[in-house]
């Protein structure tokens, strides 16, 4: 990732990140940059399922909808036995 940086380049950057959000914030900037890699991963698989779901032609949707239906019934059919 930092493949371009020299070492001296990538220590003058520790020490400004360190001046700049001092010791005790980094565990915390760390964790929200964390939080923010996941929410954009989670994005981006949204994203693509949806647009997995819209380029599905009208007969695959309404087969996968026929089975979505049919699995409700039964289940409705179960709950009404017991």
């Amino acid at each position: 990732m930092l493949s371009f940086l020299d070492p001296p380049e990538i220590g003058l950057l520790v020490i400004l990140v360190l001046v700049l959000f001092g010791g005790s914030q980094l565990p915390k900037l760390a964790k929200n940059l964390g939080k923010a890699q996941q929410e954009f991963k989670k994005g981006l698989d949204t994203g693509a399922k949806e647009a997995e779901i819209e380029s599905e032609s009208d007969a695959d949707k309404l087969k996968r909808l026929a089975e979505i239906d049919k699995a409700a019934s039964e289940a409705k059919q179960a709950s009404e036995n017991n």
